[in-house]
C-alpha cells in the first residue's frame, strides 16, 4: 500500500475504532477491501477513492466505452474481463491502462502482461461502470463470423462434420472448439446486427447463413458444406432437442445472455431435401416496451387511438401480416392502460416480452390449452383487459365478443390485409353481423416500412408515375423532393435503419356499422370508411416519405395490394 490504510480512513471521517473494525473484517472474512469500508458506512464512491488512494492507483469515477480502441480490448476474452472485473480503457507511451473494479484484482495483472504482450497500468473504477463498458465493447466488436470460418482449417473438416454424430463427443465438447465458437459467432453477430431471425439453409452444393433485419434477409455466411452436420447438432444441444433424430420437424428454446442482454431464441429445425434447416427468432427479453407515440402513430388518431384502449368494454382488433408489428402495437397499448387498479391478463402464442403487472400465459396446444381454452380461463380470474394473441376459429371470435359484450376490453389480431377486411373475416367465421358491429369498436391495420438511415439518405426528384403511385401532387412535396436509400458503414450499406409502423384506424361509427348490419363486401366499408376522413395505408406512408422518415420505394413495397 502506498499509505497506512488506517490514516487514511481516519483523515477520510472515519473514527479509528471503525477503521480498525473494517481492516479487521476484511483480514478474518477475505472479503474485498472496498465491501468491508462500505460496510463501515461509506458510500461507494468513497470506498473505491480510499482504497485507490492506499494503493496509489488512479481512480476513474466513470468510463466512456466509445472511448475505448475496439483492437485495444481484442486480446482479452470476455469471459477473463468479466470474471476478473476488468476492462481496458486507452493506452499511454506502448502500455494499457486497465480498469479494475477493486484492489484484489491487481493479481490479474502479470496474466494481461501475456495476453496484451504489453505493459500494464492499473486504475480503479466503479464496478458498474466496468460492467457497462465490457458490455458495450463487446457489443461493438465481437469476433466476426466470417473470420471464424477462416480459421477452421480444411484438414478439420471432415473431423468436425463427424465430431457431433455421437452425444456424448457433443456433450463433452471443448468451449474452444471451432464450430461452437462458429455457432457462438453467428449468434453474437446477429445481434449486434439487430436481426429478428437467422436462417440456416442447406442446398446441394452450399451452406448459407442468413439474418432478417429490419423485415428483409440478408446473406451473412457462406460456411462449407461439410460443416452443416456439426452445426446443426451444435444447436439442437443448445435448444436441447433430439440430436439423433433427423427426420421429424423439432421446436426447441435457448436463453443465452449477451453483452449483457437476456435473449430467448425459439428454434425450428425442419428437414428438408438437403439436410436440415435451421430457423432461430431471437427475442430480446431487455428491450423496453415502446410507447405508442414512438410506434409511428401521431396526430389524431394518436389521440383516437388512446381514447379507444381506455374504453371499459369492447373489442379493439389489430391486423396486417406476420411480423408487421401486431403484438408490439399491443403491447405498447397494455403498457399505456397497466395500473394497480385494474387486472390485465394476456394468452399469447408466444409471450414475447413479459410486462410488469400483467398476467400472461402461454398457448400449448399439447395439453389442450388453445387461445379458445385459455379464454374461457381468463374469464374467471375477475379480469378487466383481455388480450388475445390472434383469433384462429370462430371458437375464439364467439369467446371474444360474449366477453366484449358482458363488460370486458378485449384487444387481439387478426391476419388480414386492411382493416375492412376483417368485418369481412369474422363473419365468415361465423359470427353474426349484428354481434360484430355491436361488439368492435375499432380496427387498425399497420405494416411496417423501413426508416431512411440519417446519415445516408439522399435527396432526388421523383418523376410522375411514382409520385401517382403515391397518390401525391408535386406542389405538395417540400422543396420538390423526396428521399431515397443510399447505403454507409453505419447501416450496413443498406440505406436503412429500423423500422415504423404505417396504420389505418377503422373506427366502427354508423355508417359503418350500417354496412356491416347490411352486409357489404371489404371494399364497400373501406370506401365508406375513406369517404369519413380514414387514411388508407398508402395514403400513410406517403405522408412519412413526404417527411423523409422513409422512401416512396419502402412505401409501395409494402402496400402493394393497394396499387
Amino acid at each position: 500500500m502506498a499509505r497506512g490504510i488506517e490514516e487514511i480512513l481516519v483523515q477520510r471521517g472515519l473514527s479509528s475504532e471503525a477503521a480498525l473494525a473494517a481492516l479487521a473484517k476484511k483480514r478474518s472474512t477475505g472479503i474485498a477491501l472496498s465491501q468491508a469500508l462500505l460496510e463501515a458506512g461509506l458510500t461507494q464512491r468513497a470506498a473505491l477513492e480510499i482504497e485507490a488512494e492506499a494503493f496509489g492507483l488512479p481512480f476513474l469515477p466513470t468510463i466512456d466505452p466509445v472511448s475505448i480502441p475496439p483492437a485495444l480490448a481484442s486480446g482479452i476474452p470476455i469471459g477473463f474481463a468479466k470474471k476478473n472485473k476488468l476492462v481496458p480503457v486507452a493506452e499511454t507511451d506502448g502500455a494499457v491502462i486497465i480498469a479494475l473494479s477493486q484492489s484484489e484484482a491487481l493479481a490479474a495483472l502479470p496474466d494481461l502482461r501475456v495476453l496484451t504482450g504489453r505493459p500494464v497500468l492499473a486504475c480503479l473504477a466503479p464496478e458498474e461502470e466496468i460492467i457497462h463498458a465490457i458490455n458495450r465493447i463487446f457489443d461493438m466488436g465481437p469476433e466476426n463470423a466470417e473470420d471464424l470460418i477462416e480459421g477452421i482449417s480444411e484438414e478439420s473438416l471432415d473431423k468436425l462434420a463427424h465430431e457431433f454424430d455421437e452425444p456424448k463427443d457433443l456433450l463433452e465438447a471443448d468451449d474452444e472448439a471451432p464450430v461452437i465458437r462458429l455457432i457462438n459467432g453467428i449468434l453474437f453477430q446477429a445481434v449486434k446486427d439487430r436481426a429478428s431471425d437467422i436462417h440456416i439453409e442447406p442446398f446441394d452444393r452450399e451452406l448459407a447463413v442468413r439474418y432478417r433485419i429490419d423485415g428483409l434477409l440478408y446473406k451473412v455466411l457462406s460456411p462449407p458444406k461439410a460443416l452443416h452436420a456439426s452445426m446443426v447438432s451444435r444447436v439442437k444441444i443448445m435448444a436441447s432437442l433430439d440430436i439423433a433424430e433427423k427426420r421429424l420437424p423439432q421446436d426447441g428454446r435457448i436463453r443465452i445472455k449477451i453483452a449483457g442482454k437476456e435473449i430467448d431464441i425459439r428454434v425450428s429445425v425442419l428437414p428438408t431435401a438437403f439436410g436440415e434447416r435451421v430457423v432461430m427468432r431471437l427475442l430480446d427479453k431487455t428491450a423496453v416496451v415502446l410507447r405508442l407515440e414512438d410506434i409511428g402513430l401521431g396526430g389524431q388518431r394518436l389521440e383516437s387511438f388512446k381514447n379507444l384502449i381506455e374504453k371499459p368494454n369492447g373489442i379493439l382488433l389489430v391486423t396486417g401480416p406476420t411480423g408487421s408489428g401486431k403484438t408490439t402495437t399491443l403491447y405498447s397499448a397494455l403498457s399505456r392502460i397497466n395500473s394497480e387498479d385494474i387486472n390485465i391478463i394476456t394468452v399469447e402464442d408466444p409471450i414475447e416480452y413479459q410486462i410488469r403487472g400483467i398476467g400472461q400465459i402461454q398457448v400449448n396446444p399439447k395439453i389442450q390449452l388453445t387461445f379458445a381454452a385459455g379464454l374461457r380461463s381468463i374469464l374467471r380470474q375477475d379480469p378487466d383487459v383481455i388480450m388475445v394473441g390472434e383469433i384462429r376459429d370462430g371458437e375464439t371470435a364467439e369467446i371474444a365478443i360474449q366477453a366484449s359484450l358482458t363488460g370486458h376490453l378485449v384487444f387481439s389480431t387478426l391476419h388480414t390485409n386492411d382493416a375492412a377486411s376483417a368485418v369481412t373475416r369474422l363473419i365468415e367465421m361465423g359470427i353474426e353481423p349484428f354481434l360484430v358491429s355491436s361488439s368492435i369498436h375499432a380496427i387498425l391495420a399497420q405494416r411496417l416500412v423501413r426508416i431512411l438511415c440519417p446519415d445516408c439518405k439522399t435527396p432526388y426528384r421523383p418523376d410522375d408515375a411514382e409520385l401517382g403511385q403515391l397518390g401525391l401532387k408535386r406542389e405538395g412535396l417540400e422543396g420538390g423532393v423526396l428521399y431515397r436509400a443510399a447505403g454507409c458503414d453505419g447501416c450496413k450499406n443498406t440505406g436503412y435503419r429500423g423500422r415504423t409502423g404505417i396504420y389505418e384506424l377503422l373506427a366502427i361509427t354508423d355508417n359503418i356499422r350500417a354496412e356491416v348490419m347490411k352486409g357489404s363486401d371489404a371494399a364497400t366499408i373501406k370506401k365508406a370508411a375513406v369517404a369519413k376522413g380514414m387514411l388508407t395505408l398508402r395514403e400513410d406512408g406517403a405522408n412519412k416519405a413526404l417527411r423523409g422518415v422513409t422512401s416512396a420505394e419502402e412505401v409501395i413495397r409494402v402496400t402493394q395490394e393497394e396499387g
